[in-house]
C-alpha cells in the first residue's frame, strides 16, 4: 500500500467504518502518513482537500475521509474495498 500525508495542521479522526456516524477508534496526530488498503464510498465529507464521500481504510476496523489524506486525486488512488 502506498503512504499519503494527512492535511497539514489537523488532527485526523479515525473511525470504525466510512461515516461520521461510526464511532472515533483513535485520532491521527498532525503531520502523520497513512497507508490505503482499500478506499469505499461513505458518508460526504469536506475537509482541506474538497468535499468527498470516499473513505480510506487505514487498518482493520479504521477509516478516515479521503477529504483529509492528501493522493493528488479527487477519486479512487485505491482498491475498492469488499
Amino acid at each position: 500500500a502506498t503512504s499519503y500525508p494527512t492535511a497539514p495542521g489537523y488532527q485526523v479522526n479515525v473511525r470504525s467504518g466510512p461515516g461520521t456516524n461510526y464511532t472515533i477508534v483513535r485520532v491521527l496526530p498532525q503531520g502523520s502518513q497513512v497507508r490505503i488498503n482499500c478506499q469505499t464510498s461513505g458518508t460526504t465529507e469536506t475537509g482541506p482537500y474538497g468535499t468527498s464521500n470516499i473513505w480510506d481504510n487505514i487498518g482493520n476496523g479504521q477509516y478516515v475521509s479521503d477529504a483529509y489524506v492528501h493522493t493528488g486525486s479527487d477519486g479512487y488512488v485505491a482498491q475498492r474495498c469488499a
